[in-house]
């Protein structure tokens, strides 16, 4: 991100180029924390449309990835980093939940897109471009706005 340019901006530039909703918005955050952008790039490249399954949002994941760059623990008995990732976790959760209404993929496109005509659907109603896009943003903002 360029001191101009708000992590929604980002987030959505990254989207609009190709790249899944979990990758734009993990690569988007990524430097901050330590991780390259070609890494987060192929680490959350299967987590888009709800890991492929209509389940949990990508762009959700993606966020939580960034929670997990910066709050996660990485020594076994460092039981208060983890205690604190997870509390830092349901709070952004709970957000996306509170301003989206759901983190399931496939409530919030209203179609399933891990079956054939779900995704054909999405496609046809141009969800991934439009829909998408605002959850895409709405992570960043969110995100931004707890201080990540």
């Amino acid at each position: 991100m360029s001191l101009m340019e708000s992590g929604a901006e980002a987030v959505s530039a990254v989207f609009g180029s190709g790249f899944n909703c979990a990758q734009s918005v993990l690569s988007a955050f990524c430097e901050k924390y330590g991780m390259d952008k070609e890494t987060a790039l192929k680490i959350s490249c299967g987590l888009g449309s709800g890991f492929r399954s209509g389940e949990v949002c990508g762009a959700a994941s993606g966020a939580v990835l960034v929670v997990g760059l910066k709050y996660g623990h990485c020594l076994a008995d460092d039981k208060e980093s983890k205690a604190n990732c997870y509390a830092k976790t349901e709070e952004f959760l709970n957000e996306f939940r509170k301003r989206n209404g759901s983190i399931i993929c496939r409530d919030l496109l209203g179609v399933d897109v891990s079956t054939g005509d779900g995704r054909q659907q999405a496609l046809d109603r141009k969800l991934f471009t439009t829909t998408c896009d605002d959850f895409v943003r709405s992570a960043a903002t969110i995100l931004e706005e707890l201080g990540y």
